[in-house]
């Protein structure tokens, strides 16, 4: 097992990874509050590992909620059943949450518990690829509205992250190449070394190779890590991590989520990006072809087939989380492995991107 820690002063807090984690109690008593659990997990999860989870906790009263599985559940109705079990099973503000899921149940977990009796623990057991290394770190909760994805939410850390790497086990391909777009992300925005590392290991890495997903793994959380321990609240350089995503969240509004897997939707906004950086003057033409391969590499998509305009697309984007003062910003890369907040960007080079998606016969 290998553990790194989140520095975040009284909020700190350890992601230990490694195999057969979630066999071992230890890992996890310390860090209960109270001695009541809830753990909440997914139709698909559930009957994989409840069970197996729901016995780390003998010493417990143990509660369950399972919801249903996918992004279009991520809302506050779906949230609201947590509530209502944890009311109904009479849980104080002691008790203790568990989030045994992808990155929808961590994310509605974890509101949940920030938001129940105005806070309680919770713990983060991610059982995707893309949870594991990107939505179970930094304490990032909420959930989705028809008109914004994550646009309802807060800032709340767990007691501690578990990450199994045996669950990716059970974890179909295409969800598995979903989270790689996040580790491909973190090469991209800071991370030249990373970046050719797993360029030069995909073809392992996607058969599952467990020490390198181990190592890819650490290294894709030691870098989200350290950029949150840094700006917590997202105030300054923690909306690099966002490279993609104000592409890619407007990719998932405008289809309907569930149509393209976060991760598929990201790889694709990471490519828009890339384009736009190009355009811009500030990466090579060889930059984007090296990226599209990585991602061909990994079966993500680099390009989206539904009905989208071009100005349904800019009215998604402003919809957004990194739209501040009613100016769009935007992550674009300086090289691969330096990426910079831009806000000075030229719409008419953006609308190119854009139009140059949308106008993709489909």
């Amino acid at each position: 097992m290998r553990q790194l820690d989140l520095d975040l002063a009284e909020k700190s807090y350890p992601i230990y990874i490694g195999r057969d984690l979630i066999s071992k109690p230890e890992l996890f008593s310390k860090h209960v509050n109270g001695k009541q659990v809830m753990v909440v997990s997914d139709t698909t999860v559930a009957p994989l590992y409840l069970e197996k989870v729901k016995s780390l906790f003998v010493n417990y009263t143990v509660a369950e909620v399972i919801l249903s599985d996918g992004e279009q559940y991520k809302t506050l109705e779906t949230v609201n059943t947590i509530f209502d079990a944890l009311l109904e099973n009479h849980f104080d503000r002691s008790c203790t949450l568990v989030a045994l899921g992808g990155g929808v149940v961590g994310d509605m977990t974890g509101f949940a518990a920030a938001s129940y009796q105005r806070g309680v623990n919770f713990i983060q057991i991610p059982t995707t690829l893309l949870s594991q290394v990107d939505s179970s770190v930094g304490g990032k909760t909420g959930v989705n509205h028809a008109l914004g994805k994550n646009m309802i939410g807060s800032f709340y850390q767990p007691k501690c992250v578990v990450i199994d790497i045996d669950t990716l086990d059970t974890l179909d391909d295409r969800q598995f190449s979903a989270g790689m777009a996040e580790v491909i992300k973190y090469g991209l925005l800071g991370n030249e070394s990373f970046f050719n590392f797993i360029n030069s290991n995909i073809e392992r890495l996607m058969l599952k190779d467990k020490e390198l997903l181990t190592d890819t793994i650490y290294q894709s959380c030691y870098d989200k890590a350290d950029i949150v321990a840094q700006d917590e609240f997202e105030l300054g350089n923690r909306a690099l991590l966002n490279l993609g995503h104000t592409f890619g969240h407007a990719i998932e509004n405008t289809l309907g989520y569930g149509v393209y897997l976060h991760g598929e939707a990201v790889a694709i906004g990471m490519l828009m990006a890339a384009e736009l950086s190009h355009l811009e003057g500030y990466i090579d033409i060889k930059d984007i072809a090296k990226i599209k391969s990585i991602l061909e590499k990994a079966n993500l998509p680099t390009s989206f087939f539904g009905k989208i305009t071009s100005s349904g697309f800019i009215e998604a984007m402003s919809v957004d989380k990194k739209v501040i003062g009613g100016s769009i910003r935007l992550v674009l890369l300086n090289s691969i492995g330096s990426a910079f907040i831009c806000k000075n960007y030229s719409n008419k080079l953006l609308q190119q991107v854009i139009d140059n998606y949308c106008n993709i016969i489909n």
